[in-house]
């Protein structure tokens, strides 16, 4: 078998990310230089990740893809660009099905180490996903969101919206973009992010993977498995979902990537981009008339010009909130994750707010759990409440940006 510069089935070089501006957003993938000090404390809880509100118990399974139709020059001729994706969904009977991890084992090893973590491994936590749980069966198709990574992250960051999404009746699909991630293959390959110079991994490389993902799903809309392993489906997965309902999210590149998806694909109905710095290269040239909204916190359109620019080419329904107090990583897991840490490592109250910020950790979990979830329904759904027509009692953080 060919072995690829980035991947070692026994893990990988220990290797630091850095960050550079938008490109590698610092706190997700590397804390400061005093968070990896010292050995844990005795406290040895598991971390968890917040329970989702909906009625429905999750289900997922994992899928192996390749694009034919993009050759992949870095794996060597005759490869083709291979992804990891997850779909989630929800299940109906879930008791004799595992639970998954947040991260499969390798991935998250080598993530966590090169985040300077590595001792956190044995406390990873458990998402509220059962593998290869059955549909839930209603006799209807299901919505689906895509989701679109960060920069130098994973597929899992932000398991906490999406298990909240298809806890309340989305299917869910969320994609590892080769080269900028971390995830691990069923023959047990482990992928680490390349150097931007070895392999650029531009947005508009995670939008092509999203157009990817959506002919996927509608092979499964139409009773075909995409899994080149041809590895079984759950029961019920094959026909459950709808591609005439389809949205997509996503965090920082993601988020931009989410947008340049839309403009190529009319297939994307609505979009969400958290935190999206909106860098598009080339420039935005053409409108879009599609529901957007921008969740913003460090990459806001009064500091930055390409997020300004995005929202003048919005000519449809369009919303822009923002906390009071939240970090790049503020609409992510890891302000679920980060004070369980915090406790582990004995930080202050400073040292903490120096990764996820001021604003309160329980409040920020909410936003991300109740804001997505209205404006998928609102726009794939046709279920309008009122949570998106401005400021909420519920959510004093969230400002709504004219």
């Amino acid at each position: 078998m060919t072995t690829r510069p980035f991947i070692s089935r026994k893990g990988t070089t220990r290797r630091r990310v850095l960050a550079a501006g938008a490109a590698v957003p610092l706190a997700a993938i590397a804390g400061p230089a005093w968070a990896g000090q010292g050995a844990p404390t005795p406290v040895r809880r598991r971390l968890t990740l917040p329970v989702p509100t909906g009625p429905h118990p999750v289900g997922t399974v994992p899928l192996r893809l390749v694009d034919r139709s993009r050759e992949d020059d870095i794996a060597g001729p005759g490869h083709f660009r291979e992804l990891m994706a997850t779909v989630w969904y929800p299940a109906g009977d879930i008791d004799r099905y595992p639970v998954a991890p947040w991260m499969p084992a390798g991935a998250l090893q080598a993530f966590l180490a090169d985040a300077g973590f590595g001792d956190l491994a044995p406390l990873a936590p458990f998402t509220a996903g059962h593998v290869g749980a059955p549909v839930r069966r209603s006799g209807r198709r299901l919505p689906v969101v895509v989701f679109s990574h960060g920069a130098r992250s994973h597929q899992g960051d932000h398991t906490t919206i999406v298990q909240e999404l298809v806890s309340h009746g989305y299917a869910a699909v969320t994609v590892a973009h080769q080269y900028d991630t971390y995830t691990e293959f069923p023959d047990g390959r482990v992928a680490v992010p390349l150097d931007d110079r070895e392999a650029p991994t531009l947005p508009g490389d995670y939008a092509a993977d999203l157009r990817f993902i959506l002919d996927c799903v509608e092979q499964i809309a139409a009773g075909r498995n995409p899994d080149v392993d041809r590895r079984e489906l759950p029961a019920g997965l094959l026909g459950s979902l709808d591609p005439r309902r389809t949205g997509a999210f996503g965090w920082s590149k993601g988020g931009t990537a989410t947008a340049r998806a839309m403009l190529t694909d009319e297939r994307v109905l609505a979009g969400l981009s958290l935190d999206g710095p909106m860098q598009m290269n080339p420039p935005l040239t053409v409108d879009l008339d599609r529901p957007f909204m921008m969740m913003s916190a460090e990459f806001t359109r009064a500091t930055d010009p390409e997020a300004a620019a995005f929202w003048s080419h919005l000519r449809g329904w369009r919303l822009n909130i923002e906390a009071e107090g939240a970090t790049h990583i503020s609409y992510g897991d890891n302000e679920a994750l980060f004070p369980q840490a915090a406790k582990v490592y004995g930080w202050s109250e400073q040292q903490l707010q120096e990764l996820i910020g001021t604003l309160d950790p329980d409040q920020a979990v909410k936003i991300q759990q109740a804001y997505p979830l209205a404006f998928f329904d609102q726009h794939l759904r046709h279920r309008r409440g009122h949570l998106l027509d401005g400021p909420s009692p519920a959510f004093p953080a969230v400002t709504f940006l004219p």
